[in-house]
Formats: structure tokens, C-alpha cells, sequence
């Protein structure tokens, strides 16, 4: 990983290192193999030729062209992919060894400076999607498509996320992460401790940790959304479904593209198949005893950085009053 001593001599911007981050190939390769993933575009698209046919199509973040090439086979008329990465000058390598330089065209740019040969298309494709459904992702861009080149009455694969909230126990885990700093051979870190809770951590949770119900905080129709209603405060309330104790919160989304004839859905939860985006946890300064049936209340809310708009500033509230223990708390944290 380039550091940000590294990208500052190299004059580059943290937006910049995004893009940048983009053009390595394993990245892609992460992408594609997530058969999740890129089995329910192609379902998504392939299996809805009906819809693609004839059609002019925008893909938004192309990457290595897999979705154009989809769309393509699906019988559009035309395709046009976007990516301000470096991989698109692969992508069009790709395009052109199986054949589909008449059907597609790909531009190298940001999504508000390039000029589309099209002044407006029937359906835009996008795989938008980042950690938290909303860190580092292009959802924003994936708007101004829409807004600028999206017909009256036109499509969006996906059209639908809905993000989701529940809690588990991870005693282990929590304790090798955190509690570690608490006597580092010896020594107290604790100022890297209180940094460190303050950070989500990105991974695999099994199913057999999560011991409440499951909270659907945040519905995103993309074909409604606003800019501005990316930044949210919205409540939550999840019920303990067994006695336990609760070590963090943990959250993951789901995507549906509600366009198909029969929709295609897949979840990034810890109760689906596996997916690259895993699931995003954030542990709690107290450890709360919980039984079944306690309900555990609070508050979400979730913004986009000022000095870095693709980092997230999010803020958990939650108030609990159960039958063997009591807390209230807030905690911010940064994704980064």
C-alpha cells in the first residue's frame, strides 16, 4: 500500500490513490472471483435479455469491462463503459479479444467531464458498492450518471440497497484486538487502544456469533436517492434472541435488483455465502450481559468526512436496560 508520505511526495490526493488503487490488477481479481458478486450481475443481466435488448446502455466504474461485455452478449444495442482507472486501457484490450469493439465503447475520465456518444441511455449497470455499502464508493457518481444521461422511465442494476444492523459476541477476538494494547511486553499502549476502537474492522463474522435480530436501518432506492440523503441519523432496535453478551455491533447490506423479470438479490451478511465485502464490525468500550428478549435502542448516523469525502465519519448511540445489566453509550468512529 502506498503510504500517505509516499502519495503527497508523488503528488497525489487521497482521491487520487483511489483511482490509482484501481488500475492493480488484484483488486480486479478479488472482484471477479466473488462469484456472488459477479454471478448475480451477469444473472441479473443475462437472464433479462428481454430488457437489454436494443438498449443503450451506461456502465459506471467498468473496471475490467466484465458488466459491458454482459450487457453486450445480452443483445444491447450499445454500451458504453467509464472508468477514470488505468485498467480501462486493459478493458479495451478485453473488449477487442472476444470481439465486441463494434458493440462497446469505453472512456477513460471522470463520470462529469467525459462525453458520451449518447446524449442519453435507456439502463446504467454498476458494481458501486464498498465496505459498509457506502465507504469508498461510487454511488455519488453512479447519481450524477443518472441525473445527467438516464432516459424518463430508465433502469438501474442494482436499484435497490438496504443496510442492516445487529450485534454479537466475540470475546477472542475483541481481546486479541483491543486488550492487547493494555500490556504490549510489558508496557501500556493505551492511546493506540482508544484509536484503535475507534476503527471498524472489515471481516468475516460467523453466523453462530450474531445473537440478536436483524435491524434493516436504511433503504437506498437509487433510482430516488438524493445526494444529500447520504448522510443520514436514522434509529435502530434489535431484540436479544439469547442470553449472551454483546461485544459489538455489526453490520452488512443487501443488494436486489428489482428491474428482472424474477429479481436477483444477494446479501453480504454473515448468514449468505461468502462475499469480498465481508461484514464491518464495531466493537463497544463496555461488554454488556444480556438476556433473551432484551432490546437494545439507539441511533445510526453516518457522513462523509470534510477533509475526505470517501472516508466515513459514523456515530453509534444505543441505550440498554435489560434484565442483568444496564448501558448507554455513544461512540464515533472513522472509517478510513
Amino acid at each position: 500500500m502506498v503510504s500517505d508520505t509516499a502519495a503527497a511526495a508523488a503528488g497525489m490526493t487521497s482521491k487520487d490513490y483511489y483511482f490509482d488503487s484501481y488500475a492493480h490488477f488484484g483488486i480486479h481479481e478479488e472482484m471477479l472471483k466473488d462469484e456472488v458478486r459477479t454471478v448475480s450481475y451477469r444473472d441479473s443481466i443475462m437472464k433479462n435479455k428481454h430488457i437489454f435488448q436494443g438498449k443503450v446502455v451506461l456502465d459506471v466504474g467498468c473496471g475490467t469491462g466484465i458488466l459491458s461485455m454482459f450487457a453486450a452478449k445480452a443483445g444491447a444495442k450499445h454500451v458504453i463503459g467509464v472508468d477514470m482507472s488505468n485498467i480501462i486501457d486493459k478493458a479495451k484490450l478485453i473488449v477487442e479479444e472476444n470481439g465486441l469493439s463494434d458493440k462497446i465503447t469505453l472512456l477513460k475520465g471522470k463520470m462529469e467531464e467525459v462525453v458520451l456518444p449518447y446524449e442519453k441511455v435507456d439502463i446504467i449497470i454498476s458494481e458501486w458498492m464498498g465496505y459498509f455499502l457506502l465507504y469508498e464508493s461510487m454511488l455519488d457518481t453512479v447519481l450524477v450518471a443518472r441525473d445527467k444521461y438516464l432516459q424518463p422511465n430508465g433502469m438501474i442494476f442494482p436499484d435497490t440497497a438496504t443496510m442492516v444492523i445487529s450485534t454479537l459476541e466475540d470475546a477472542d477476538y475483541k481481546d486479541e484486538k483491543l486488550n492487547f494494547w493494555n500490556d504490549v511486553y510489558g508496557f501500556k499502549m493505551s492511546c493506540i487502544k482508544e484509536a484503535a476502537m475507534t476503527e471498524p474492522l472489515v471481516d468475516t463474522v460467523e453466523a453462530r456469533c450474531i445473537n440478536s435480530s436483524q435491524c434493516v436501518f436504511k433503504t437506498i432506492d437509487i433510482l430516488t436517492v438524493k445526494k444529500e440523503d447520504l448522510t443520514f441519523n436514522v434509529p435502530f432496535e434489535i431484540t436479544v434472541e439469547r442470553d449472551d453478551y454483546v461485544h459489538a455491533f455489526i453490520s452488512w447490506f443487501d443488494i436486489e435488483f428489482r428491474a428482472c423479470h424474477k429479481p436477483v438479490r444477494f446479501s453480504t451478511g454473515p448468514f449468505a455465502k461468502y462475499t469480498h465485502w465481508k461484514q464491518t464490525v464495531f466493537y463497544t468500550k463496555d461488554n454488556l450481559t444480556v438476556s433473551k428478549g432484551d432490546t437494545i435502542k439507539g441511533s445510526i448516523s453516518c457522513a462523509p468526512n470534510g477533509e475526505n469525502p470517501r472516508d466515513l465519519d459514523i456515530i453509534i448511540d444505543y441505550e440498554f436496560e435489560g434484565k442483568e445489566d444496564s448501558s448507554k453509550d455513544r461512540i464515533e468512529y472513522r472509517m478510513c
